[in-house]
């Protein structure tokens, strides 16, 4: 019985630590972090390209809480630890763009 409660557990922290991409999309786009770095973390004018290789969970985090540059700083009860969990997921869940080579428009 001890077992089962330690492995439940362990399931329980290693599915928190990957996060939830749905609702990291929903709260990359309810807190507004598209209106910077575009809807799928490409990238824009004003905020850097952030998928489909995000950074590390801390290395985010820590970001958030204390960003240089431009970028307003997110304290955790606005966005929750959870909730950068759940947005990192998110942008490591948007495909690669296509090598330009597959790209026939682009190979005339």
């Amino acid at each position: 019985m001890k077992r089962f409660f330690i492995l439940f557990f362990v399931s329980a922290a290693a599915a928190l630590a990957q996060g939830n991409a749905a609702n990291g999309k929903a709260v990359f786009e309810k807190v507004g972090c598209w209106q910077c770095h575009g809807h799928v973390g490409q990238g824009g004018n004003a905020g850097p390209k952030l998928a489909p290789d995000p950074r590390p969970l801390p290395v985010i985090i820590a970001y958030v809480r204390k960003p240089g540059g431009q970028m307003p700083p997110y304290t955790a009860k606005v966005l929750s630890d959870a909730e950068l969990t759940d947005i990192r997921a998110y942008l490591a869940s948007v495909p690669a763009p296509k090598p330009v080579k597959d790209i026939p428009l682009l190979n005339q």
